[in-house]
């Protein structure tokens, strides 16, 4: 007896045993259970989710001899002969083969004659889009009113290419694709009734390299179980699929954060040693450095069953957010790059050294994205508090997104107030804050946080400042503005913050202060101008509200 692959053998034959698409299942069983059949039903999705599979099963539903059911007998003849594709009133056409206006024409000239042994005569067409706009347009009319023996289900991996005459003459499921957990559960199954051993590490790899598709599953299954010799085990499809392994990537950001370049170099040299891709290899780095991200932001989303689990929350916590997101960007960019490069071990080691480039020194320190409780109010104290972990005359290190900014910066000489030159023990603002905080040269969210507070106090070398947001008091935003205080006054400046009601002596309130007094004046001036009141004494016409802007000209 020939061998029967895995993805026919274990091809689903009733809607309980179909996998990952219950919202299409519910659908369909609750219209087969209520008797209310529609004539033509449209399955959307990727390769390999189930399309033919349901079209099957619901000419299995339709046509059972015990009659219309969500749960047919699978021993009757129209049962067991729509599984082995010989039903004589089942017809799978395939688009891509029989795309022009002859062949449609010629199938709906045969949808008039009833069943021959059936209930219902049903034509499922895969890859509907592939038809020509003829063949579209010759079977509109039947479609739409077909004859009541005439089921029709459509098929298609491109919806979009369908034309909507069509697709309203439907019912439209969306099949999704499978997630990982589903096709692992799945190849479990299978693989326990094939008694074939297998690593559940090996079954991930699978799933994941399936990307979204049972029936790729189950094809890479058959190949692993050739390439393995019966024994299915994360080495063996590793080395069949050619991955990279999880521990190279964790050495490779060990190395990374570290700055170690001859680490890297080893890697690489492993990597091409083995035989694997360095396109794969970024896109794999991409991959773990956002599930650092997001463990970073949310510590609970760490699955506990991955064999990397302690490593992600390791690196969640002693790298820097700025660094997680620089060097995916690098990783993302680069495998793009690839193909520029003279070859792909130039340009992994390329994009490598670039992560360690760009990185400014201490920005690998990790950053407190989550603080237990919150932060009690700072009091302002005359002595002066030591940065800790900081010696005398060390260079203070800018977060990364403070670096991004102050490269951006326009430097403008003359709106920027001058430096204090030398360091005094107290901290004396030359100007009033609204004026001098306008004239701090930053960017972005510092800067809004310096033009949207008031200062209350200024004692000894600590800065009290009130703000009406907290949110825009944390984060990087407030250690820039820190860092710019301290170039300009010479010394370390404390600044604290609370959260209350600014007064209106904030720069961003003068300045909403000042707009509107320029607004206010442009409107009068608009209302009292000869030509506009003569306008509106013979015409009747009206100033539009919202329509006059300052610095606008008046004349109309």
């Amino acid at each position: 007896m020939s061998y029967l692959v895995l993805a026919r053998k274990w091809r689903p034959r009733s809607f309980d045993t179909l996998v990952g698409q219950d919202h299409v299942v519910r659908a369909l069983t609750h219209a087969l259970t209520t008797q209310r059949l529609h004539h033509a039903w449209l399955f959307t999705g990727t390769r390999g989710v189930g399309k033919t599979t349901l079209s099957r099963i619901l000419a299995k539903a339709l046509n059972c001899e015990k009659g219309i059911t969500a749960t047919p007998c699978g021993v009757c003849q129209a049962c067991t002969e729509i599984d082995e594709g010989r039903f004589v009133d089942y017809l799978e056409l395939d688009a891509a083969s029989n795309r022009g206006v002859e062949e449609m024409t010629q199938l709906l000239e045969q949808a008039v004659y009833s069943p021959s042994v059936g209930r219902f005569k049903v034509y499922m067409i895969d890859e509907v889009h592939m038809l020509s706009g003829h063949a579209f347009n010759a079977m509109l009319k039947t479609l739409e009113e077909p004859p009541p023996h005439v089921k029709f289900i459509l098929a298609t991996t491109d919806p979009q290419k369908i034309p909507v005459t069509v697709l309203s003459r439907c019912l439209q499921f969306n099949l999704k694709q499978m997630p990982g957990e589903a096709i692992v559960g799945h190849l479990e199954n299978v693989l326990a009734q094939e008694q074939m051993p297998y690593e559940v590490l090996a079954l991930r790899l699978l799933g994941q390299a399936a990307g979204g598709s049972m029936r790729d599953a189950l094809s890479l299954t058959d190949q692993a179980i050739a390439y393995s010799a019966g024994n299915l085990t994360e080495e063996a499809v590793r080395g069949m699929l050619g991955t990279i392994d999880q521990r190279h990537l964790v050495r490779l950001l060990d190395a990374l954060q570290a700055g170690q370049a001859s680490t890297v170099l080893e890697i690489a040299d492993e990597l091409a040693t083995r035989g694997l891709s360095y396109r794969a290899a970024l896109a794999d780095l991409a991959i773990m450095l956002s599930r650092i991200a997001i463990v970073q932001r949310v510590p609970q989303a760490v699955d506990q069953t991955d064999p990397i689990a302690t490593d992600l929350s390791r690196f969640a916590t002693s790298l820097h957010a700025d660094v997680v997101q620089l060097f995916y960007t690098v990783a993302v960019h680069s495998r793009n790059e690839l193909v520029l490069a003279p070859d792909e071990y130039a340009g992994f080691v390329m994009a490598c050294l670039r992560m360690l480039a760009l990185v400014p020194r201490g920005a690998q320190e990790p950053e407190k994205l989550l603080p237990a409780e919150p932060a009690p109010q700072r009091v302002i104290d005359s002595t002066p508090v030591a940065a800790p972990n900081q010696a005398a005359g060390a260079v203070v290190a800018k977060p990364l997104a403070a670096v991004v900014a102050s490269v951006k910066a326009p430097t403008v000489q003359s709106a920027t107030p001058t430096p204090a030159r030398a360091p005094s023990s107290d901290v004396v603002l030359p100007e009033p804050w609204a004026a001098f905080s306008a004239k701090l040269p930053l960017t972005g969210m510092a800067m809004q946080l310096a033009r949207q507070s008031e200062c209350v106090a200024v004692k000894g070398r600590a800065i009290l400042l009130r703000v009406s947001n907290k949110a825009l008091s944390e984060g990087v935003h407030a250690e820039r503005l820190r860092v710019v205080l301290k170039e300009f006054f010479g010394q370390d400046v404390q600044v604290a913050f609370e959260v209350g009601v600014v007064q209106g002596q904030s720069a961003h309130a003068l300045d909403q202060a000042e707009q509107q007094t320029r607004q206010q004046d442009a409107e009068a001036s608009v209302q009292i101008d000869p030509f506009v009141q003569a306008l509106v004494k013979d015409f009747g016409a009206q100033v539009v509200p919202g329509s006059v802007h300052p610095g606008q000209s008046n004349s109309i």
